[in-house]
């Protein structure tokens, strides 16, 4: 595979796929997105026990796609995977087709960085389907309460959750351990030559289980109704302390494992030394930070008047508006001046020691933050068909500059295609030959109220 699917080609693959192989594979529609669009399972094998594979969780990262074909074809080629494993391999296409079809302008290549974040596009916090910020009770998005059906429909021993990383190294998160991850991802990382990210931000307070392998922390409490925007953002992106649908078939036994895999290599994160003036590197980091939000905070101000007539401008809106509302505190949160003693739930919360490669990933998150709202700007202003207060211009220079960063001060190469699905691939297939040899965790308890739905079993209400 040479590019990334986009969704319609994901279907089309996987009808393909189970037109050739009717008796092995099935593809059913399990949900439909907000704009209408079909989301589609495909199941592989008849076995009593059940793997959940979730491609296109988010919106931005379409390698899950690539995956789960990549996957299908494996399983179909290999019995041992399904009948003599006693296994039936379900995969959801994608999570967030409408977010997905949104990314198509960069799917298809080149691809560069420029390229990527002046078409990228990722929804607001609470458009984002895998987060349960008020519960599963109260999850709003259809696509939520899809995932969150199947989830209890199947009960799977193991779910996979497949992300992308836009710049970095590939790890690992897990809502219970399973030995022996770590050395069969540092053997699979290795044969493809892609780096291992030591230190991620999102993991910066997680218990590590091995190198670049993470354990979840059990979610909080849902936020109560009287919370803000604001707290559920400070919550979910400052410290990832907000429920997920990672943990909802947590009493089932299930293993979660959230498989990260690089667009863009960064052989820096890597590096487990202890450098020197770390707490300089940190000041410089929040300062950097800091600086680009400001800048983009004026942008914003000079381009939200002009957007009365562009389409759905509040979609892309409201991402931007979560970046500069969030980044100062991330800033305050890294800078050793100004750093908070306590989290948002009240317990200590200092900065834990960093690596190289640590620091590293706090750069390389410091630039995504910016990059992301420039180029979320940049899509506002094009689509005005007019630049007269000179948006564009600065906004074409901002991105061009803090992607020659990330190249030339970083070293970030593309990981081909293939090379990525084979990659992330290979790491569900260790999960997988893990989980099911481990000790079953405790019986699942009873079955969680059943949900209103349609002819298709899938809950809208």
């Amino acid at each position: 595979m040479l590019r990334y699917p986009s969704v319609d080609e994901l279907a089309l693959r996987a009808a393909a796929l189970a037109d050739r192989r009717p008796r092995d594979a099935r593809l059913r529609r399990v949900g439909t997105s907000r704009a209408g669009l079909p989301m589609q399972l495909l199941s592989v094998g008849h076995g009593s026990r059940q793997v959940l594979v979730v491609a296109g969780p988010h919106a931005n990262e379409p390698v899950g796609g690539a995956t789960v074909l990549r996957l299908a074809e494996r399983v179909l080629a290999d019995p041992r995977l399904r009948d003599g494993a006693d296994v039936t391999w379900n995969l959801l296409l994608c999570l967030d087709p409408d977010g997905s079809r949104r990314n198509e302008g960069w799917l298809s290549g080149p691809y560069t960085l420029g390229r990527h974040f002046r078409h990228f596009f990722r929804p607001g916090f609470r458009e984002q389907p895998e987060w349960l910020p008020d519960g599963a009770g109260r999850a709003a998005l259809p696509e939520t309460r899809t995932l969150l059906a199947l989830q209890d429909e199947l009960r799977p021993f193991l779910q996979c959750s497949l992300h992308g990383v836009d710049v970095g190294g590939g790890f690992v998160e897990l809502t219970r351990d399973l030995p022996g991850m770590a050395p069969r991802l540092a053997h699979i990382a290795a044969r493809l030559d892609v780096p291992l990210e030591l230190g991620p931000y999102d993991t910066l307070y997680w218990p590590a289980l091995g190198p670049a392998v993470f354990r979840i922390p059990p979610p909080p409490p849902p936020l109560p109704p009287s919370a803000g925007r604001d707290d559920a953002l400070t919550a979910a992106i400052t410290e990832a302390a907000v429920g997920s649908t990672w943990f909802h078939p947590h009493p089932y036994g299930t293993v979660t494992a959230v498989v990260e895999a690089p667009m863009w290599a960064v052989p820096a994160v890597q590096d487990p030394s202890v450098p020197a003036g770390t707490d300089d590197a940190l000041r410089e980091a929040a300062r950097t930070l800091r600086h680009d939000t400001a800048l983009l905070e004026g942008l914003l101000a000079r381009v939200r008047p002009r957007l009365g007539a562009v389409p759905d401008a509040e979609r892309l809106l409201a991402p931007v508006d979560d970046h500069v509302l969030v980044c100062p505190g991330l800033a305050d949160s890294w800078d050793p001046d100004t750093a908070p003693a306590t989290g948002a739930d009240g317990s200590p919360r200092p900065l834990p020691p960093l690596t190289a490669a640590g620091l590293t990933a706090l750069r390389i998150c410091a630039r995504r933050s910016a990059l992301r709202t420039a180029g979320l700007l940049h899509q506002l202003v094009t689509a005005t068909g007019q630049d007269p207060c000179g948006a564009r211009t600065e906004l074409d220079r901002l991105i061009d500059g803090w992607c020659a960063e990330y190249h030339d001060g970083l070293g970030a190469r593309f990981v081909p295609v293939a090379r990525q699905a084979e990659y992330q691939a290979r790491v569900v297939l260790a999960a997988f030959d893990l989980a099911r040899h481990r000790d079953p965790a405790p019986g699942p308890g009873p079955r969680p109220p059943a949900r209103p739905a349609t002819r298709t079993g899938v809950p809208f209400e």
